[in-house]
């Protein structure tokens, strides 16, 4: 069941693809490194403002889906119809059927350079209005077409159209169960503004660029820039009184407890460290300081969460953690997959995305003595070349 106050992402990857060529779908096909339609699932469910995802896809298309969507948690997908406007509302009247939302962003898997300062402008702009899409200027010199060049067309005149289109969802829903027009709705602009909605208009992006034909694969180029990052973090915490441990958010029975201002998970604030470090920003105690007792015993989760949402604000997309556990005791073997996990769903990452190891030191050392835990993590983040 959808929350009436949530943000829902409709992605449409019901098309056939057919004038890009390929063995399968353009939605299904590598660019970047992997499934276009992997893109737009990546961008939406690491941006803060998106509370769910919603895949619209076409018959038959059911394991190719399932292999693509493997890293996501997502609801069931929607079996579209023969135009794009059929299987955007299949797509609503699904939402709608769970509980209904209060803004939803409509947008075209074939658009796989999704900038999350794209989908923040939208999300602003739908507080003042019922629809609202990106455009971008034309730039090139325009003239009616027909067997010779023919007159000039006013460029400033016309913009050019992108998704993710952002509307409140009770509004394009009505539009959408009101479209009766025999031609076939290019966009969701166009079926709302003949329902009668104003659709206002935000800054788009040149990396929304549409994947149409065979050549625009093989520029891979219009990917996002970006560059690999790699931040290293390292805490420590000593034994005191208490029964458990608390590793990567799950609680492990032992003889005393860790010392520190939060619920002084030693694991996630190495993590957080090694991700502000990837980043440049700072590390945990810049952005949660001890002094501060709204922070007295906090689960550390939020602040990987705050953590996480850093990097997606920043355009950047989380590939790798890895972590190494130093103490004597407790034990960590049995508790390794449930911590992983744990941090795979703070992270939204697929858990072979994250990697936690145990070591001794041989009885060396304070944790060799058995007075505290010690943690290093690293961090792989790739962000934009600019940011």
């Amino acid at each position: 069941m959808n929350e009436h106050g949530s943000t829902i992402a409709l992605i449409v990857a019901a098309g056939s693809g057919s004038r890009a060529g390929g063995r399968v779908p353009k939605q299904y096909r590598s660019w970047g490194g992997k499934p276009v339609l992997a893109h737009s699932l990546a961008a939406f469910a690491t941006h803060p403002g998106v509370d769910a995802i919603r895949v619209v896809i076409g018959a038959g298309q059911d394991e190719l889906y399932a292999e693509t969507s493997a890293d996501f948690a997502l609801s069931p997908p929607v079996t579209g119809g023969d135009t794009r406007q059929q299987s955007v509302h299949a797509g609503l009247e699904a939402i709608a059927a769970d509980g209904g939302c209060r803004r939803v962003l409509i947008h075209d898997a074939a658009r796989p350079g999704l900038p999350p300062a794209v989908i923040d402008r939208l999300l602003d702009a739908l507080d003042q209005d019922e629809g609202v899409v990106p455009v971008l200027p034309m730039v090139d010199s325009l003239a009616a077409g027909g067997s010779a060049l023919g007159d000039p067309v006013d460029r400033t005149a016309v913009v050019r159209v992108q998704t993710p289109q952002a509307f409140r969802f009770p509004a394009i829903l009505a539009a959408h169960r009101s479209w009766a027009e025999a031609a076939a709705a290019t966009d969701d602009a166009q079926v709302a503004r003949k329902a009668g909605i104003t659709v206002a208009m935000v800054a788009g992006d040149e990396r929304l660029a549409k994947l149409t034909f065979e050549e625009d694969f093989a520029m891979t180029g219009r990917a996002t820039p970006s560059s690999v990052r790699t931040g290293m973090g390292f805490d420590v915490h000593g034994f005191g009184a208490g029964d458990k441990v608390w590793l990567g958010g799950v609680a492990v029975a032992h003889g005393a407890g860790l010392v520190g201002h939060s619920d002084a998970d030693v694991l996630l604030h190495a993590i957080c460290d090694a991700l502000l470090g990837a980043i440049g920003e700072g590390d945990i105690g810049s952005h949660f300081p001890p002094s501060d007792p709204q922070w007295r015993g906090a689960p550390s989760a939020l602040f990987v969460e705050h953590v996480r949402d850093l990097v997606s604000a920043r355009g950047g997309v989380i590939d790798h953690v890895d972590a190494t556990i130093i103490c004597e005791a407790p034990k960590v073997g049995p508790h390794r997959a449930a911590i992983r996990s744990s941090i795979a769903g703070m992270l939204r990452l697929a858990e072979g995305r994250v990697s936690v190891k145990a070591t001794t030191t041989e009885r060396l050392g304070f944790t060799g003595r058995g007075e505290g835990i010690a943690v290093q993590a690293i961090a792989t983040v790739r962000l934009p070349e600019d940011s």
